[in-house]
Formats: structure tokens, sequence, C-alpha cells
């Protein structure tokens, strides 16, 4: 029996396959989820295997908290866009030939 054959397999396509066993996996995950990390199988799949990698620990969350901080600014920075985009759509086209705002 092939020794990976107890993994849990990534997500990836042609990526190797994971270093952490299934049951270990699931553990992680359950503890994750109990913690609210916030942090999807795939996700915790890749940083448990830079762990594996020997990456520092503390480096790698930092890069995490990272991450998650400029997504929420980018995402802030679209609903900006998204709100005065709106905005102006209803002040170009919300008002009729008339002069009359359209119902």
């Amino acid at each position: 029996m092939d020794s990976r054959s107890n993994l849990k397999p990534h997500s990836g396509k042609s990526e190797p396959q994971p270093t952490v066993p299934a049951r270990a996996f699931d553990a992680a995950f359950e503890l994750s989820n109990l913690l609210e990390t916030g942090l999807d199988k795939d996700s915790l799949s890749i940083l448990l295997e830079l762990l594996n990698a020997g990456v520092n620990p503390e480096a790698l969350a930092t890069v995490v908290r990272e991450l998650r901080r400029e997504a929420a600014e980018y995402q802030a920075a679209v609903e900006r866009v998204n709100t005065a985009s709106a905005v102006a759509a209803g002040a170009v086209g919300g008002v009729g030939a008339a002069g009359q705002r359209a119902r």
C-alpha cells in the first residue's frame, strides 16, 4: 500500500500530496473552526504544508493577518466605488426630460 494513501488530498490540480495525515488534518480543521479562524480546508492545507516545509509559524501568521487586512481594505474600496457609481448613475439617470424624477 502506498504510504501516501492516508493523506488528505489538496484540491490543487498538479500539486504534490500534503504531508499531513488525514486524521491530523481533520483534527486541525475542527480546531480551526472552533477557534473561528475563518480558514477553509484548502487554506488550512496550504498553511500546514508551509509549516511542515519549515516556514516560521510567527512569520506565516503575520503574512495571513496582513493578507486579510489588505483584502478587507480592497473590499472596502470596491464598496466605495460601487456606492459612488450608484449615486452618480442616480444623479444622471434619475431625472426625466421634463426635469422630474423618474419613477
